[in-house]
């Protein structure tokens, strides 16, 4: 066999690697369906220090309790178990998966859409499976078949993405908004590189708020503040979702236009995708 024909066999092992995850899943042998999965609750909140890096989130107390032995854990996130917590509050529940015997070991899951089931993994590799097809049918055969791949790929990946979901779920919540008084504690700041070699800092305001009903909350903000830099001590007003406090925005008619926008974006995607597939049958 030519190396030209092996390489026209690239697809054999990522479409092994997604068969194997997919049995896997079906045997519940992942990694994730063997772990240990409990609700876990926020015991204990700290304050970010000021300049540190944005990407350990916000340091909490985490207490959950193994179902096999009974045993109460009260361990410390640091920023390395998990994904990292952006709104905090004493009481706030989500759900941690850990190995069997290793509570220590636990990861904080706040999305658990596919990981339980762990077909994370096999539907990442999936996507990149069918792009990867996409390309080789472009060089292969041509400008039509280019656009009827990715045509059909931006139709399918806007028919099942949550944008337009998840943007009217958020303003469904803050139109019932309520506004606090709310101020800057602390500034992380990220140091990035970019081509060039050029600097670009990147920070993030900490805000804390008192809700109504007396709940202190520690929020990580990643947008809506006006030169966050030097927002340090800085008063403002935050407007938050009864039913969901980590849902919440300083700017109201900001997180509606950007929802506004998201929407957008999935609907001309809606409209580009089959145009493309249509265009590129007429070209063949």
């Amino acid at each position: 066999m030519s190396v030209h024909e092996m390489l026209e066999l690239w697809w054999v092992v990522p479409t092994g690697m997604a068969l194997l995850g997919y049995g896997l899943s079906l045997a519940g042998l992942t990694r994730a369906q063997r772990a240990v999965w409990v609700t876990a609750r926020i015991a204990g909140v700290e304050q970010p220090a000021h300049g540190d890096s944005r990407s350990a989130g916000i340091p909490v107390t985490v207490a959950f309790q193994d179902p096999a032995t009974r045993q109460e854990f009260v361990l410390p996130n640091d920023g390395k178990h998990g994904d990292a917590i952006r709104e905090a509050w004493v009481g706030r529940e989500f759900e941690v998966r850990y190995p069997p015997g290793q509570p220590h070991r636990y990861r904080i899951v706040l999305d658990t859409v596919g990981e339980k089931n762990g077909r994370v993994g096999p539907n990442c590799t999936v996507i990149l499976l069918l792009v990867g097809l996409v390309i080789h049918a472009a060089v292969a055969r041509g400008y039509p078949w280019a656009l009827l791949g990715f045509g059909s790929l931006l139709t399918a990946l806007a028919a099942a993405s949550p944008d337009i979901r998840t943007a009217r779920t958020r303003d469904a919540l803050l139109a019932s908004a309520v506004a606090v008084p709310a101020r800057v504690v602390a500034v992380t700041k990220d140091v990035y590189t970019d081509e060039h070699g050029d600097e670009i800092l990147n920070h993030g305001p900490v805000l804390t708020f008192t809700t109504r009903e007396g709940t202190h909350v520690t929020v990580l903000s990643s947008a809506g503040i006006p030169n966050p830099g030097r927002s340090l001590g800085r008063e403002l007003t935050i407007h938050y979702a009864p039913s969901d406090l980590t849902v919440h925005t300083p700017d109201l008619a900001a997180d509606r236009r950007d929802n506004k926008k998201a929407i957008a974006t999935i609907v001309i995607m809606l409209i580009a995708g089959p145009a493309a597939v249509v265009t590129g049958a007429i070209l063949l």
